[in-house]
């Protein structure tokens, strides 16, 4: 089948979908960007992108590549028997066979997959968990499978090597990063409110903030390894430190903010939010956090532990007060 036709019945599943081209990309975990080149036909889908696809679409790979057999081709078979995702292909590829020469074959709008978000996203899903839990070396792909409720080979034809797993890991945390954002602080104008908006949201109270802070860290090391999280790396921090700087731009124009570089000022607020919560990372999530900072306190939180304050309450404190000493205008205080 042309590159074009595969194209072209991939845009059908995007339309079933009901998405756009960029939250499919989320969905099946591949840079929007080489989503859109394979659309255009300047990129070829990869084999394991096709099987994402199919299992998000609920339609066959061999209909992707323009099979009237209706076969299901992918290891999760049984998973999607009867009334699945399987089912809508063999109707797909029915429907492939009976269309006139020259006619598009017609894409009936699939089933809602199940796992919720399809098999790719409950994969990496899984997979961040368990990197934050135990560290990416210390994963195997067995461990996913048997968290997933499914065999290791339904992960490998997803994504076929520790690289691709990799770097959907950390592509679906910069994307759940991005959005929990972009809510947080949907309709705030106050540059001040969403600059402390953002501090929260990076400070690592929960155990969810905590497995993310995990994950990151995990990543960071790997990112000096591996030139595709490099890149991603990059990236995201390129998006995060623009973020910033963005809303100090706001907070210079508001008169909340001193006159100030605001990318050197982004620059040092980030660095000083990974360095914090590196060290709260490194104290236990069993262990007290009165706030109290400094050594010496009594309240500090760590009995019998002669270390600075660690806890969440004493990031949060110390990138406050950094903000106060070091953007806030003088009316502002």
């Amino acid at each position: 089948m042309q590159q074009h036709e595969v194209a072209a019945r991939v845009r059908q599943v995007i339309d079933a979908a009901g998405v756009s081209a960029r939250e499919f990309a989320r969905r099946i975990v591949i840079d929007p960007s080489k989503l859109s080149r394979s659309l255009n036909g300047t990129r070829r889908f990869s084999a394991a992108e096709l099987a994402r696809i199919a299992d998000i679409g609920g339609v066959d790979v061999g209909w992707l590549l323009g099979s009237v057999s209706g076969a299901a081709t992918g290891p999760d078979t049984a998973d999607r028997a009867g009334s699945g995702p399987a089912a809508s292909a063999d109707t797909a590829s029915g429907a492939a066979a009976t269309s006139p020469p020259g006619r598009s074959p017609s894409l009936p709008r699939p089933p809602a997959p199940s796992p919720e978000g399809g098999r790719p996203l409950q994969i990496v899903r899984e997979t961040v968990r368990l990197i934050a839990k135990r560290g990416f070396h210390a994963v195997r792909v067995a461990d996913i499978a048997s968290a997933c409720h499914t065999s290791t080979a339904a992960i490998h034809y997803h994504f076929p090597g520790r690289d691709e797993l990799l770097e959907a890991a950390v592509r679906w945390c910069m994307d759940e990063d991005t959005r929990r954002r972009a809510d947080a602080t949907a309709g705030t104008r106050h540059a001040g409110d969403e600059l402390r908006l953002l501090i929260e949201l990076q400070t690592p109270r929960t155990e969810q903030q905590r497995r993310q802070w995990s994950v990151w860290l995990d990543l960071w090391a790997e990112a000096a390894r591996s030139t595709t999280v490099g890149r991603l790396h990059v990236e995201y921090y390129r998006q995060w430190r623009e973020t910033v700087a963005d809303v100090i731009r706001r907070g210079v124009e508001q008169g909340v903010f001193r006159p100030v570089d605001a990318d050197g000022a982004a620059l040092a607020l980030t660095a000083l939010i990974d360095g914090l919560a590196s060290q709260v990372l490194a104290t236990g999530p069993g262990e007290p956090d009165s706030g109290a900072p400094g050594r010496g306190t009594p309240d500090s939180g760590l009995p019998g532990r002669d270390l600075p304050g660690t806890g969440a309450q004493v990031m949060h404190d110390t990138l406050i007060a950094h903000v106060d000493a070091c953007l806030a205008a003088p009316t502002a205080c």
